[in-house]
C-alpha cells in the first residue's frame, strides 16, 4: 500500500445499513479520498414502511441516514434531514425520507433523486441504493419462512436470506465503485437485515466475490436479539460465507464478542465509544485506515 493512499486518496466503499452503516461512513470521511456508501434499501418498517406502501418506492431510511453520516455538519438541511413531523398525516415521517420520495417523484429517477439530495445536505461521497428496485427481505427460521425485514428482524434461528423478486439488478454505478474500491467495509450492523440485505443482490455480491479491495467485515458489538443470538465472530463469518460473501479480515472490539474460530484473520481493536454501546468514528476510522491493503498483519 502506497504511502499517499494513507494519506487520503484511498478509495472506499462502505456496504450495509442503519445505524451501524452511518458510524462506518462517518469513519470513512476521516481517512478516505473517496467514500461511496452501498445502501440496503429492504426496511418496510416505520417512516420508509409507509412511504413503500404509498410510492412504490425503495425504502429511504437508511439512504438519508447515510446522506446525514457524509453531510456538511454546517448544513442547516443535515439537521433538517433528521427532524421527524409530530402531528398530522406526516406523523413519524423523517423530512429527510420525505424529501428523497418528492425527488423521486419529480425527477422519476431515484438514484437523480439521491443525487440531488446528496446536494441539498454537501454530501462529501456518494450514497447509492443497493438496488433501485423494491425489494422483500424473506428468511428461513427455524424451517419456516418469514418475509419482511422487520419480520425478519425479529425472528430467530435464521439459517439464510433472500430477497423478493431474486434478480433485481444493481446500480451500475455500486458496481463500478466495488470494483476500483481500495477497501470494501462490510457493516457493523443487523447481519442478515442490514448487511447481507445489501450484500446477496445478485451484482453486489458478484462485484464482492471479483473485486480486488480488501474486504474487512466490522463486527457488531453485543448480539442482536433475536436476529443473531449466541452468535459468535466465527458464526457471523460463517452467516456471510453461506451467502457467497467472503471478508479478508474481522475488526472487532477485543472483549465484545467470544472469537470462536473464524476461518478468516481476527483483527482486535478498541473502535467501541466510551459508552460501549456503538462505535466511535475516530477509533473505527484509526483501524480501519491501518487495515487498508491487508496483507495477513494488523496495522
Amino acid at each position: 500500500m502506497s504511502d499517499d493512499r494513507r494519506a487520503g486518496a484511498a478509495r472506499v466503499v462502505a456496504l450495509g445499513g442503519g445505524h451501524g452503516l452511518a458510524a462506518t461512513l462517518a469513519a470513512a470521511r476521516r481517512y478516505a479520498g473517496t467514500v461511496t456508501a452501498v445502501v440496503s434499501v429492504a426496511d418496510d418498517g416505520g417512516s420508509s414502511g409507509r412511504l413503500r406502501q404509498a410510492l412504490g418506492i425503495p425504502a429511504p431510511g437508511d439512504l438519508r441516514r447515510c446522506l446525514v453520516a457524509l453531510g456538511d455538519p454546517r448544513s442547516a438541511w443535515t439537521g433538517y434531514f433528521e427532524h421527524r413531523f409530530s402531528g398530522g398525516e406526516l406523523e413519524g415521517h423523517a423530512v429527510g425520507n420525505v424529501v428523497i420520495a418528492g425527488l423521486a417523484s419529480a425527477t422519476g429517477d431515484f438514484a437523480a433523486a439521491l443525487h440531488e439530495a446528496g446536494r441539498l445536505v454537501g454530501c462529501v461521497g456518494r450514497v447509492l441504493p443497493a438496488t433501485t428496485v423494491p425489494v422483500v427481505l424473506t428468511a428461513d427460521a427455524d424451517g419456516r419462512e418469514v418475509e419482511g425485514q422487520v419480520n425478519v428482524s425479529t425472528a430467530g434461528s435464521i439459517s439464510a436470506v433472500s430477497l423478493v423478486p431474486p434478480d433485481v439488478p444493481a446500480p451500475d454505478a455500486a458496481l463500478k465503485a466495488i470494483a476500483t474500491a481500495d477497501q470494501v467495509v462490510l457493516g457493523p450492523g443487523s447481519l442478515f437485515t442490514s448487511v447481507l440485505a445489501a450484500a446477496i443482490v445478485p451484482g453486489i455480491r458478484a462485484a464482492l466475490a471479483a473485486t480486488t479491495a480488501t474486504k474487512v467485515y466490522v463486527c457488531n458489538l453485543r448480539p442482536q436479539l433475536p436476529e443473531t443470538e449466541g452468535f459468535d465472530v466465527a458464526a457471523h463469518v460463517r452467516a456471510l460465507e453461506a451467502h457467497g460473501v467472503q471478508p479478508d479480515v474481522v475488526l472487532c472490539q477485543p472483549g465484545a464478542l467470544p472469537l470462536g474460530r473464524p476461518a478468516v484473520p481476527v483483527v482486535e481493536r478498541e473502535v467501541a465509544g466510551d459508552s460501549g454501546l456503538g462505535h466511535d468514528p475516530v477509533r473505527l476510522a484509526a483501524a480501519l485506515s491501518d487495515l487498508l491493503g491487508w496483507g495477513g498483519r494488523a496495522g
